[in-house]
């Protein structure tokens, strides 16, 4: 079947065309268009501003797709859009269009929730992935674990108290001075930290781990986060300079970096322990992050346990990954009419989905 899919939950506005047969998926096209250099004039997402600035994108991102795909709108099978949780005046653009696009062409309009999208952009390019397994997204506004059970099933076992972990990486890269956003630079900050640990430098900064301190598998970066911002302070303030030396900057950045993953670790091998899980699923924006993705395929090979990450292109927001994931929910029954709204929370998602009268069809 051919899926047009529609991407719109914060700051890009995504399309994507896909083929879907027996659970392999070939990419016709994938469209992108980021709103990263309207926002970084403010340090960060402001939410009016995405959302008409998907106004403006979400028709040519559109068109783009269809005619980079190669493929006529009246071959398209079925329209699958991200509904929530997200930004609420972000989905609506993405709804609204794709409940306009499958009327018209008269096909099955699929929701697909925007964390279960991260999570399906791994079949993409790892069709050996198959329930049950384990799945890490960590993102700007997520760091959830969940023990999938099956294509459209997921239990969170674990996740973050308060921020984000891609939440602490944008403030502190913000406060340390690095451009919006500043996963890539502290990304590099910490690699050129651990080329200097691996010659002997010991840090001189150490932060309280995100990994909670009980049986959980909970994290919480808001202290971290916190402990982080007042060393920069500090050490702004001890050398009278609102700009930090880069040897201080990549200090910060390579201890930072190291207690997420080290408090990742610790909670991903417990969970894997636990669970007895033999496979674990890394997704979302900050699992492009090249060192959390080296801590957790180490974690997995420790445990003996196999690990998937989707390419870099996949774990930032797009529309491949929701058309994978609406490839499972069609299969699952998973149908919306044009009474479809948007959700914010994920609790205003699963109510609606909960709603919906599944029926299993695998009937293509």
């Amino acid at each position: 079947m051919i899926i047009f899919a529609m991407e719109s939950s914060c700051d890009e506005t995504a399309a994507a065309v896909v083929r879907a047969e027996e659970g392999r998926f070939e990419v016709l096209s994938d469209i992108v268009s980021s709103q990263i250099p309207i926002h970084a004039l403010y340090g960060g997402v402001v939410p009016e501003i995405a959302s008409r600035a998907h106004c403006e994108a979400v028709t040519n991102v559109a068109r783009q797709a269809v005619d980079q795909s190669g493929i006529a709108l009246s071959d398209v099978d079925a329209v699958a859009v991200t509904f929530a949780p997200g930004l609420i005046g972000s989905l609506l653009v993405g709804v609204s269009f794709a409940k306009a696009l499958a009327s018209s062409l008269n096909v099955p309009l699929i929701p697909v929730d925007h964390i279960k999208g991260h999570v399906a952009a791994a079949y993409v390019e790892h069709p050996e992935v198959k329930p049950p397994y384990l799945a890490l997204v960590v993102s700007g506004g997520h760091t959830s674990l969940y023990h999938v059970t099956d294509w459209n099933t997921f239990e969170e076992i674990g996740g973050s108290r308060d921020d984000a972990c891609g939440e602490a990486f944008d403030k502190v890269g913000r406060v340390m001075g690095l451009p919006y956003p500043g996963g890539a630079a502290m990304d590099r900050l910490a690699a050129d930290w651990f080329a200097l640990e691996a010659e002997g430098r010991k840090n001189s900064f150490h932060f309280p781990s995100p990994a909670v301190a009980d049986e959980s598998f909970d994290f919480s970066f808001s202290g971290l986060k916190t402990a982080v911002i007042n060393a920069i302070h500090n050490e702004k303030q001890k050398r009278k300079t609102e700009e930090l030396p880069d040897d201080i900057r990549i200090e910060i950045a390579g201890a930072f970096t190291k207690t997420v993953t080290d408090g990742i670790g610790k909670k991903l091998a417990a969970a894997i322990r636990e669970t007895g899980a033999d496979t674990l699923v890394l997704a979302g924006g900050v699992a492009a992050n090249s060192h959390l993705r080296r801590a957790v395929e180490q974690v997995c090979c420790r445990r003996k346990t196999a690990f998937a990450v989707p390419s870099l292109r996949l774990c930032g927001d797009n529309a491949v990954m929701i058309a994978a994931a609406g490839y499972y929910s069609f299969l699952g029954g998973i149908r919306a009419d044009s009474s479809l709204n948007a959700y914010a929370s994920d609790e205003g998602s699963a109510d609606y989905l909960a709603s919906l009268n599944h029926e299993n069809h695998t009937d293509l």
